[in-house]
Order: C-alpha cells, then structure tokens, then sequence
C-alpha cells in the first residue's frame, strides 16, 4: 500500500518519469519528452552526439553517418548513412547492411535517444568544427 501512495504521489508532482501510451506506441516516452521538430531534424547535419559511455554519433553533412565506440567499449567505428523518416525518426543504414531508427527527444534540458525496442540513451550535443 505504501508503494501505491509513493507511485501516486510522484505521478502527481510530475517528479516521476511516467510513460504514455498516448505519446508513443511502444510506451517508451515518458511525458514530459518532446520528439525533435522539423528544426532540429534539419540541424543534425554536423552534429555530433556523445554518449555517457564516450561512444559517439557523428551526422554528417552529406547524410553521412558514423558511431565510434568508447576505449571501454573496445574503440571502433561502425560507418553508414542516415536520413530522416517521415515519422520524425532518424534511420541509419550501415555498410555491413543492418538498420535502424531512432527516435530523438528533449525531455528538461536533456537529449535522449529512444531506440525502436524502448531503450533510453541520454546524449551530450556538441557541434563539430
């Protein structure tokens, strides 16, 4: 009972990250995420994001795309081109054929990466020279 008046009482603060059903199919987005819009879809070319374990995405301005692995994570870079769906997601094709889209939300000052299978990634945005 005790957890049900906590749970209640984070939902009610806002304080508590709460998937919505109404937000995202998968349930993967909590409330307070805001897909990226047509703007900052656009402004990926030469960006790059840097991920808490070090590994990095780099957007190239040809629809190039790249993700190096962090030291930790054995180095290594995975290259491949990207484009933006019309859902809003961002998909990325590899040279050694595999596939996958994304989804790029704002939620309070942070970027996350959603990936089709509900997996949450804070990043750190940084714009290449």
């Amino acid at each position: 009972m005790k957890h049900l008046m906590l749970l209640a009482f984070f939902v009610l603060i806002g304080s508590f990250p709460v998937p919505s059903d109404v937000l995202a199919q998968d349930g993967a987005m909590w409330v307070d995420d805001q897909p990226y819009d047509e703007e900052a879809l656009a402004a990926l070319p030469g960006q790059s994001f840097v991920f808490y374990d070090d590994g990095e995405a780099l957007f190239g301005d040809d629809g190039a795309y790249s993700y190096t692995y962090s030291a930790a994570n054995g180095g290594g870079t995975a290259w491949g081109s990207y484009r933006v769906a019309q859902d809003g997601r961002v998909c990325v094709t590899f040279v050694n054929g595999m596939s996958r889209c994304d989804q790029y939300v704002t939620n309070r000052d942070r970027t996350v990466v959603i990936t089709s299978d509900g997996q949450r990634f804070p990043v750190r945005l940084s714009h290449l020279p």
